[in-house]
C-alpha cells in the first residue's frame, strides 16, 4: 500500500527494507547520542551530584524528551506537514504561505524569509557536521588503536571524500549500505543496556514522568545547564522531517517505534544502572556497558556509527538545496532523481559552469530568478 504522504509512486520496495535503508540515512545522528548525551548531565561544574535519584531522575528527564519531541512533536504532528511528500523548512514554509493564500490574504514573504534563514542554518550545520562527527570518530579511534593517532587527519579527509563520493547512487543504495551497520548498532546499543538493568532494575522508576520533575526541583540551580544536556539526547531529530521525501512517514515511523526508540531507552537506562553501581564509571559509561573484551569492537562500530551520522543532514541538504531551485530561491542545479519510486530521493550536483552561476546570480537581489527557471516545475507547491 502507497503511504499518501511519502510522494512515492509506481512499485514500490518492501517496507521492511525500506525501513533498514531509512536507519542508515534518517537515524544515525539520533542513534550516536547516547555516546555523549547522559555523560553529559553530570560532566564539569554544572552536573549534579551521581546518586541513585539522580541518574534515576536524569535518565526519566531523556526518556520523556524522546517520547514527547520525537515520538509526539516529530512522528505524529510534524511528518503529517508535507507539502506533496516533501518535508523540511522550506516546505512548511511553502504550505503556510499557501494556506494563507487561500485565504484571500496577499503573499507573506516573511515567511519565506524566515524560511530561507533556518535553510541557511542547516546549510550551515551540514558543512560543519561531518567534518567535525568523521574527525571525532577517527580520533576516537586512535585512543583504542594509538598506532593511527598520526594519521587521523588523512584517514578522516580520506572518509569524507568517500562518503561525499557514493552519493551520486542516490540515497536508497546509500540507506541499504548504511542501514545494516546502524540496526546493528541498535541492536548492540540496546542488549548492553539490558545487560546492565538484569542488575538494578530498580532504575526502571525511570520511566516515570515524575522522577524527572524531582530531579529538576532538587537541582534547580542547575536546571537549564541540565536541560541543556538532555537536549543532546534529540540532535539528529529534525532529520525526520528533513528526510521526509526520502523516505515517507511509515519507514520512518516504524523504525522508531521497533527499533529506535527501544534501544536507546535500554541504553540511558543501562548508563544510568552502571553509574548506580559504579559512579566512578562516569568517565566513560557508553563503553563500560561493554565486558572489556568487547570495547574494541564496541569502538569500531561506534566510529562507523558516528561517521554514518553525517548522512542525514547530507540528505537533508540536497532536499533543502532542491526545494530551493524549484520556488526560485537558488539558480538551476543539476538535480538526479535516483529513484523510480521516490520522487524525493535527489542528488544535486554541480560543475564548473553551475558553480559560477550560483556565484554571479547570489549577488542579485532574490526573486530575480524568472518563471522559466523553475517555477513551471515546482514539486514543492504554494497550493
Amino acid at each position: 500500500m502507497n503511504d499518501p504522504h511519502s510522494g512515492h509512486g509506481g512499485t514500490q520496495p518492501k517496507l521492511l527494507a525500506t525501513t533498514i535503508a531509512a536507519l542508515g540515512v534518517v537515524y544515525g545522528d539520533l542513534g550516536t547520542s547516547p555516546l555523549y548525551a547522559f555523560r553529559e548531565c553530570f560532566s564539569g561544574s554544572h552536573g549534579a551530584l551521581i546518586e541513585a535519584r539522580n541518574l534515576t531522575g536524569a535518565a526519566s528527564l531523556i526518556v520523556w524528551s524522546l517520547l514527547l519531541v520525537v515520538s509526539v512533536k516529530y512522528l505524529f504532528i510534524i511528518l503529517k506537514l508535507d507539502n506533496r511528500g516533501e518535508g523540511g523548512i522550506l516546505a512548511l514554509s511553502t504550505l503556510i504561505r499557501g494556506v494563507i493564500k487561500r485565504r484571500g490574504r496577499t503573499d507573506p514573504r516573511q515567511v519565506l524569509m524566515l524560511g530561507l534563514a533556518g535553510a541557511a542554518l542547516i546549510y550551515a550545520d551540514g558543512m560543519l557536521t561531518p567534518a567535525i562527527t568523521v574527525l571525532s570518530a577517527v580520533e576516537g579511534l586512535s585512543e583504542s588503536a594509538p598506532m593511527i593517532s598520526h594519521w587521523a587527519v588523512p584517514v578522516a579527509v580520506f572518509i569524507l571524500v568517500a562518503l561525499f563520493s557514493i552519493q551520486q547512487f542516490g540515497t536508497g543504495k546509500v540507506g541499504g549500505l548504511f542501514g545494516p551497520v546502524i540496526f546493528t548498532w541498535f541492536v548492540v546499543i540496546g542488549l548492553l543496556g539490558v545487560r546492565a538493568l538484569w542488575s538494578h532494575p530498580q532504575v526502571l522508576f525511570a520511566l516515570s514522568p515524575w522522577e524527572g520533575l524531582a530531579f529538576l526541583c532538587r537541582e534547580w540551580r542547575h536546571a537549564m545547564p541540565l536541560l541543556a544536556a538532555v537536549f543532546l539526547a534529540l540532535t539528529g531529530g529534525e532529520a525526520l522531517y528533513a528526510d521526509l521525501g526520502h523516505f515517507g512517514t511509515r519507514p520512518i515511523r516504524l523504525g522508531w517505534f521497533a527499533l529506535v526508540l527501544p534501544a536507546l531507552v535500554l541504553n540511558y537506562l543501562g548508563q544510568a544502572a552502571l553509574l548506580t553501581a559504579d559512579p566512578s564509571a562516569i568517565r566513560s559509561p557508553f563503553f563500560l556497558l561493554a565486558p572489556e573484551i568487547l570495547r574494541f569492537p564496541l569502538t569500531l562500530l561506534a566510529t562507523a556509527a558516528a561517521i554514518i551520522a553525517s548522512q542525514a543532514l547530507i540528505s537533508g541538504a540536497f532536499s533543502l538545496t532542491t526545494q530551493a531551485i524549484q520556488l526560485g530561491c537558488l539558480p538551476r542545479l543539476r538535480v538526479c532523481y535516483t529513484s523510480e519510486h521516490a520522487i524525493g530521493q535527489v542528488y544535486v550536483s554541480a560543475d564548473d559552469h553551475h558553480l559560477r552561476l550560483v556565484f554571479l546570480c547570489g549577488t542579485r537581489r532574490m526573486g530575480m530568478v524568472s518563471r522559466e527557471n523553475g517555477a513551471d516545475h515546482r514539486h514543492v507547491s504554494d497550493h
